[in-house]
């Protein structure tokens, strides 16, 4: 199946006002439509970020959200303020999140079920340590981790939903997983959603890479089989650089 490319620049705590508008703006006027693409500001920049991509094939997110609608839940997001703000997607379980922070796989998929039930698409985000790694656990953390998230979705659900596979090791660190080790673990994660659902559901889902990806990796990491797009922290952060990643997924996809 050829599933949609997905290219995807999470800003993190970065920019001020006028810089994330202009940002947005210059990727705004810099895609074509041929790749879907998705910008995360923080969240005192969604509106104004929102303003500027309005009418242009660009789409918004929020970076994280709270799993109840409203209360007293001082400093935080919830997910009908993201719906609110004309957000389609939101970043669930980054590894900041849960390795800074603190968030168990317990919460994100609290996380990922309430993102559903407001009709954003979550995208949950899981990986491991270097350690972890070396221990040759990789894959028993992720599927840890995908069950958590996937606590209660169904499959028809579940389809809708976008993975990002992003190491730990490699977030921020310039350190990237080889393609190769990228689409091993990418085929895993695939072969569990066919496990957990079906062939079909395995099929649509689209599992982006996140970690350190850059203009000069884009192509050999997008043109993998199993790898669908990319969750972009760093490079997104500066149009030019973003850009080339969005065209190299039109390149392949």
């Amino acid at each position: 199946m050829n599933r949609p490319m997905l290219i995807a620049g999470n800003w993190k705590m970065n920019l001020d006002r006028a810089s994330a508008t202009a940002l947005a703006e210059a990727i705004a006027g810099g895609v074509d439509g041929q790749v879907e693409t998705v910008l995360f500001p923080p969240f005192v920049y969604l509106d104004a970020v929102r303003r500027v991509l309005e009418g242009t094939p660009v789409a918004h997110g929020g970076q994280n959200m709270y799993p109840a609608d409203s209360g007293a839940f001082t400093g935080e997001v919830s997910g009908p303020m993201l719906v609110d703000l004309g957000c389609r997607y939101v970043l669930l379980g980054h590894s900041e999140r849960r390795h800074v922070i603190g968030e168990s796989d317990a919460l994100v998929g609290e996380k990922v079920a309430a993102a559903f039930a407001v009709g954003l698409v979550p995208v949950l985000c899981v990986g491991e340590t270097l350690e972890e790694r070396e221990a040759d656990r990789t894959m028993e953390v992720i599927a840890r981790q995908m069950e958590a998230g996937c606590q209660g979705i169904g499959a028809a659900e579940a389809a809708r939903m976008v993975i990002a596979y992003e190491p730990v090791w490699a977030i921020g660190t310039g350190r990237t997983a080889t393609p190769e080790q990228a689409q091993a673990v990418h085929a895993d994660l695939r072969q569990w959603l066919v496990d957990r659902y079906n062939a079909d559901v395995a099929r649509q889902i689209r599992i982006q890479y996140g970690g350190s990806v850059k203009p000069s990796n884009a192509s050999d990491l997008l043109s993998q089989p199993d790898i669908d797009g990319a969750l972009v922290g760093g490079a997104s952060l500066e149009a030019g650089s973003f850009l080339d990643i969005v065209a190299a997924g039109a390149a392949v996809g």
